[in-house]
């Protein structure tokens, strides 16, 4: 989702944009348990680490933009 739009959306649109916080999120969840166990297992497996991480940080930055969005349109 790159950019934050401020047109006025559809309460479907509203509704479909809830659903891919909630799937998005527990991605996130589950990305942030895989890294946490990759990161408890180091030394082993160090090789992973960094793109791991980036996963981790591009899922968050995601939902973190999808709910900025989800907001913008809660309040028009």
């Amino acid at each position: 989702m790159g950019e934050v739009t401020t047109a006025k959306p559809t309460p479907e649109n509203i509704e479909a944009l809830k659903k891919s916080i909630k799937r998005l999120n527990s991605k996130a969840g589950q990305q942030k348990m895989d890294l946490h166990d990759l990161a408890e297992g180091l030394p082993t497996n160090y090789k992973t680490l960094l793109e791991m991480a980036q996963k981790t940080y591009d899922i968050y930055f995601e939902l973190d933009q999808l709910k900025k969005q989800l907001k913008i349109w809660e309040e028009l």
